[in-house]
């Protein structure tokens, strides 16, 4: 259980800070993460920025150093970096040669990270993307798996080549080839437990382990009886194997410790794996056997396989220094010193001019925060638990980060500001905070919330929140590429949008029409539990995911439910005072 914290919302950045803090000679800290230090007199070099959340060290900050990853964007735990996180580290990062951004197949990363490489384009900053897709346990398609531990071997080949003087294209190429020839298994014997969380996000049967287990909480693809050191390595060998991506006979291994695995425990069992790839033919390179790619205190290990050429044996073998990980043991004096680097004020931001009418739906918008940050605080336990049932446990956590993010923004706006102002800073709040797949398509759709209502009417019909909602909507379908079915939040919000269309066309004002509509989120939100996942990261998990209701789908129900709430209150307020006036 992670037992130091103060604020468990806080974890993330309060671990970084003091990671930083740490490290201070020969890292510093920007905004979303940390950069490298410069060499003195080093030639300037493709930047190779890593990332994803937080709950994993050594990755992704603990391997930032010569020879390895130049940056690394931190995001909350288990949780991909905001878009704005990535762009921020990527461009103290750049040298003038470039970045490759590299993570875990993800969907939030994907997003966030794909957003971001658009604007260092748009900038005239060269950027590539390469994806780190290892585990084989996850999906049958090579393009659909996740990226666990093998992220270390395909960062590390990336960065050393970034080192040796290498192009942004043979960088990328270089990443692209270590990700084809890496194969990584990995089983789970407890599960873990997020910052302030009284209960593991997963537990495995008594006398089990978990075949294939995922490094954000995600349990195990099949449970199967606990095995003895022998039968495992044997199972991680045989499973690897027949995943062999070539005729090459040298492999660089890594045996990862997933957080609360002793190093004893690793050693023993790598007694037991070396004479079984020797015995398979295989010439064994360098092999890595500790704690690499971990999920906080996840009881449980995995097996990393690269099978090497002549140049990712090169880079494999190359020096590094990084806080975590040491090829060689490289003063720290040749690092150039670090100079009080002080982020540039922002820059503020004016508000637009406002009609009474769009003050007064901002008023409503601040309330409705209000309300949705204190519910989602008291159901972020109930939600947790849903979403670990078939995926990584956080959205409850991310839900909380995101709204407490746009109340917290909200709060700081001129009164003066209208309706579509005070949205849209909310929704920038929230993808910056929540981070993650949520994060993204709650902070869009709430800026397109905001510009579908704008700020010089002078009079909001229930039609224009009909247009609204819809906005919301189409904002999520385009981004999250998913539609009604794939038991996601859509299955609650597309159906609120059809019934809140279908009571404001009955001739329902809008409060009466929003709460109906939410009342049928809520039953649609309740239904997924027969559904299937068909995307996101529920998805190599499906069959464990029937009989739960889709997590993002229910905090949906629950959001519309409250904010009708916040709006009848408001309407019986509006029409108590009118009559008072009369």
């Amino acid at each position: 259980m992670t037992t130091i914290h103060d604020d468990p919302e806080d974890f993330a950045e309060d671990q970084l800070a003091g990671w930083t803090a740490l490290y201070a000679d020969r890292v510093r800290a920007v905004h979303g993460g940390v950069v490298t230090l410069p060499t003195a007199d080093a030639d300037p070099q493709v930047a190779v920025v890593v990332g994803g959340g937080s709950g994993h060290y050594p990755a992704f900050c603990g391997v930032v150093g010569p020879g390895f990853a130049t940056g690394a964007v931190v995001g909350n735990v288990f949780t991909s970096p905001s878009t704005a996180q990535v762009y921020a580290v990527a461009k103290a990062a750049d040298q003038g040669r470039g970045v490759v951004l590299t993570f875990g197949n993800y969907a939030g990363d994907v997003m966030n990270f794909g957003i971001a490489a658009e604007r260092l384009n748009a900038e005239g900053i060269p950027t590539r993307i390469v994806v780190v897709t290892d585990d084989v346990a996850s999906a049958d398609e090579p393009s659909q798996r996740r990226g666990i531990a093998g992220d270390f071997s395909v960062f590390k080949a990336m960065g050393a080549a970034a080192a040796a003087g290498a192009s942004l294209d043979e960088v990328e190429r270089v990443g692209n080839a270590a990700n084809a020839a890496t194969r990584t298994i990995g089983v789970a014997f407890s599960g873990c437990t997020m910052p302030g969380g009284g209960e593991p996000l997963f537990t495995v049967p008594e006398g089990h382990l978990g075949l294939g287990l995922g490094i954000h909480g995600e349990p195990g693809i099949e449970d199967v009886p606990l095995l003895p050191a022998r039968e495992l390595a044997t199972l991680l060998v045989e499973r690897l194997l027949t995943e062999r991506p070539g005729s090459t006979t040298r492999v660089a291994p890594i045996l990862n410790g997933l957080g609360d695995t002793k190093y004893e425990e690793l050693f023993l069992l790598w007694g037991r794996v070396l004479p079984l790839l020797t015995e398979a033919g295989l010439e064994v390179v360098e092999p890595e056997v500790g704690e690499l790619v971990t999920s906080l205190d996840m009881g449980g290990c995995s097996l990393t396989l690269q099978w090497l050429d002549d140049e990712l044996e090169r880079y494999w073998r190359a020096d590094a220094y990084t806080p975590a990980y040491r090829k060689v043991a490289a003063p720290v004096a040749a690092l150039v010193a670090a100079d009080a680097v002080e982020d540039a004020a922002a820059e503020a931001t004016e508000v637009p001019d406002a009609t009474t009418a769009s003050r007064q739906a901002a008023a409503t918008a601040r309330a409705a925060f209000d309300a949705v940050d204190a519910l989602l605080r008291e159901h972020e336990e109930e939600l947790g638990r849903i979403d670990a049932v078939a995926g990584d446990g956080d959205h409850g956590r991310g839900m909380v980060k995101g709204s407490g993010a746009a109340r917290r923004a909200v709060e700081r706006i001129d009164r003066e500001a209208g309706v579509a102002f005070v949205l849209g800073r909310a929704g920038d709040a929230w993808a910056e905070f929540a981070g993650g797949t949520s994060g993204v398509l709650w902070g869009a759709a709430l800026e397109a919330f905001g510009r579908s209502l704008r700020d010089d009417r002078d009079e909001y019909r229930p039609a224009d929140v009909v247009d609204a909602a819809q906005a919301f909507a189409d904002a999520i379908v385009h981004l999250g590429r998913a539609a009604r079915g794939d038991k996601t939040l859509l299955d609650a919000l597309l159906p609120f949008v059809d019934a809140l269309r279908e009571g404001v066309a009955d001739g329902k004002d809008t409060a009466t029409a929003w709460r109906a509509a939410a009342a049928v989120a809520v039953a649609e939100a309740a239904a997924t539990a027969d559904l299937r996942p068909r995307v996101g990261r529920a998805r190599p998990l499906a069959e464990k995911s029937v009989g739960t209701p889709d997590a993002g789908a229910t905090s949906m129900g629950l959001i519309l439910t409250r904010v009708g709430e916040v709006l009848a209150d408001r309407a019986d307020r509006t029409e108590q005072q009118e009559g008072t006036h009369a």
